[in-house]
Order: C-alpha cells, then structure tokens, then sequence
C-alpha cells in the first residue's frame, strides 16, 4: 500500500482520484466522510511544521489548462485577506506590520495603520471595515483614496482577549448584518463566548452569537444571491493524522458545532466529551470535510464572467497547509463545486505547486491565505509565505496554465 493510501486510510478519505499525496495536480478529487474517520490516537500527533524555501526560478503555481497564473503584487511583508473597492482597487490586511494596504501596480501601499493585528476587511456602503483583536473599525473611503479618512470604532464589546486564534474575519449579509469570527484561545478547552463563536453586531455595536462551537471559524462569506452564510472551520489538532477534519459549512442562527466537547457531529472528544453529552447529542454535522490539519483560511465564492461559465456560484477555499500531520497535507487552492444552491460531493484541487510533496517536513515556497475575485472577474490568492499575490485568470483553448 502506497503512502497515498495508508494516509487516505488513517482518515477515513475517500479519493475519487489516486492520485500520490505528494502529487496534487489540479482536478484531483477529495472525498472526506464523516463514517470514516478513524479513532482518535490511532497515530501520534506529529509536530512537523514545514520549511520555506525559495520559490524556484520560472516556478508558479499550477492551474487547470486553460488558465494562466502570473504575479500581480510581489515584495510583501505578510500578505493575508483581501477586499475589492467599489472603484476596482485591491485592499489587502498585513497583521504582522499592523496596517492595511492598497495594491497599485504590483507594490503594496499603506493606506491605515495603528492596528492590533488586522485580519478580515469588507467594504460597505462606501466604507472601508477592518476586523483586528480587538475590534472592528470603519474607515470613510472615497474611489480613488490612497489614505484612509476619518476611523471609528463600530463593536465595543470585549473579544475575549487576544491570545490563541488571531484572525478576525468579517463580512455583511445582503441585509447589512456584520457577521465576525473569533476563533479559541486555545487548542481545545471550555472557553466562554465570544470565543469559538460567530457573531453578529448589532446597529449599537453589540455582539451576539450566531452559531458557537466553531473551534477557528476564518473564512466567512455570503453566498451569491441569498442570506446563506458558509464559513471555513480550522478544528483541533493532537488527536492523530485522521483527527479532526477541518470544514466548510454553511451556519444558521443558533447552531453549535461540537467545540470542545464534540467532532463532525456526535462524535465525542476523548478529553471533554463526557463533560457535556447533551452538548455532544447536539453538535450538528458540517457540509463538508477536508483533509485533517490543512488548516483552511480565504474563502470566496465566484461571481465573475471572466471564468468558465460552469465555475459561478463555487466556492474557491485557500487551504493554508499543515502543522500537526507526519504526511504534510494543504499548501494549495481548492474548488467546492455548488449545485442548487448547496455544496455539491467532495472537493477538488485548484491551485497546486506551492510544494512538491516529496519531502517531509514539507519545503514549500508559498502557502495560500486569502482570496479575492477582482473586478475583471480574475481570480487574486495571496501567498503570505512567498510574499506575493498571485492572479489566475482564463485564457482558454485548453492552453497549458503558464
């Protein structure tokens, strides 16, 4: 039994392609089922974070025929999410410099400083909002502003703290709601909300939870055309390769996830689940599985024209790679495929090449974070690793990607 094999066994996968672990191309298909997953501590939780290297000369990543990737921002110093001005201009958050910058003609510009650790950014009615550690803040834009106006501070209920999951992710339902994910302090442990929750602001600047027992709920975003909110959910690590698959899911008003006590549903946690079996009984089943520890952040849906007409209305997920895996997994794009309004079966690879899957630990050159669909309907993926943006667009004829 190849590597592939042993690893699809352990948790509980099934790929639609054989394809070698260490060979995800684009089009490869991933089927994780919840049935499947293994016990926990049927391997050992392996600390085996990956190294950068350099990006190898003439390297970029690989994309379906048909599409062409080229840089379209380089030299950044942590580029994470990203937001899209009513004018076209691409914003994009750098925590680790506190600042939010504007992309012109491939360099990054700071346009706001002065935050703790800047994450999700969103536009809305002609303002620009920030989610940071400890709040989220609006910044009066105008087109073609290359400097923030006047900022104010829109949520004025504590966090939770700062420590553990740091990103703050941000968007507005089709009815002006502001939905925020904070993520744990910690890998696993009872916490109180807002921890490990989704909030939703009200007009004064409260927050109530939405949906809770999302242990690192990243990603948010509305799908096209309804009020149907989908998240990305990183889930704890320390119970083996197998265990616990991290999930996109569509969340609903009152829902509960599992978080500490439980797992992809009923399924108790071997530390806390005994702790609260009614919250066990309870914790809902998310829509759809990926690969244990690859660790998904940037989540967009596509509503461009620049694509086949067959990619509207699927959703794109940056899967940023793994730390806590013997057989690293992640490092690449993936696309969800819709079909009436749902998540159709299974996953597949979009965007791969960041790593060349022989080595472990793995060397990797880049690692996805965010995702935006600019205004020429291009897809944008911002590698914070490899420092750059990276613009995948269609080109057809069933030409090679680059």
């Amino acid at each position: 039994m190849g590597r592939n094999a042993i690893f699809g066994a352990l948790l509980g996968a099934t790929l639609l392609c054989a394809a070698a672990h260490g060979a995800d191309h684009p089009g490869v298909k991933h089927l994780i089922l919840p049935a499947e997953m293994p016990k926990p501590y049927l391997t050992p939780a392996v600390a085996n974070s990956s190294i950068m290297i350099a990006r190898p000369a003439n390297a970029v990543p690989e994309a379906p025929k048909g599409f062409s990737v080229t840089p379209f921002a380089t030299g950044l110093a942590n580029a994470r999410f990203m937001a899209l001005a009513p004018n076209g201009d691409v914003f994009l958050s750098e925590p680790n410099l506190n600042q939010v910058a504007i992309i012109h003609d491939g360099v990054a510009h700071p346009f706001a400083t002065g935050f703790n650790k800047p994450h999700g950014l969103a536009f809305h009615n002609g303002a620009l909002y920030v989610g940071d550690l400890v709040a989220v803040w609006r910044l009066a834009y105008r087109d073609g502003a290359i400097e923030a106006g006047a900022r104010a501070r829109v949520t004025h209920d504590d966090f939770g703290g700062t420590g553990g999951h740091s990103t703050r992710d941000i968007t507005f339902g089709p009815d002006g709601t502001l939905y925020l994910a904070i993520g744990s302090a910690e890998n696993v442990g009872e916490e109180a909300a807002p921890r490990a929750t989704v909030q939703k602001v009200t007009a004064d600047g409260h927050m109530q939870t939405f949906a809770s027992g999302l242990r690192n709920a990243v990603g948010l975003a509305v799908y096209p055309g309804t009020d149907d909110l989908y998240v990305t959910v990183n889930e704890r690590d320390g119970l083996g390769d197998g265990l616990v698959p991290d999930y996109f899911t569509r969340i609903q008003k009152g829902e509960f996830f599992g978080w500490p006590y439980a797992y992809i549903g009923a399924h108790p946690d071997p530390n806390f689940g005994a702790k609260r079996p009614d919250l066990v009984a309870k914790a809902k089943v998310p829509d759809l599985l990926f690969q244990s520890h690859s660790a998904p952040l940037g989540l967009v849906f596509y509503k461009g024209d620049q694509f086949p007409k067959d990619y509207k209305g699927d959703a794109f997920v940056a899967l940023h790679g793994s730390w806590n895996s013997a057989n690293p997994t992640g490092y690449k794009v993936v696309r969800i495929k819709f079909a009436n309004g749902r998540p159709a079966s299974g996953y597949e690879d979009f965007l791969t090449g960041f790593w060349d899957g022989s080595s472990s630990p793995a060397q990797v050159w880049g690692r996805p974070a965010g995702l935006l669909v600019a205004k020429d309907g291009s897809l944008l993926v911002a590698d914070d690793s490899g420092k750059t943006i990276w613009r995948v667009r269609y080109v057809g004829n069933g030409t090679p990607a680059h």
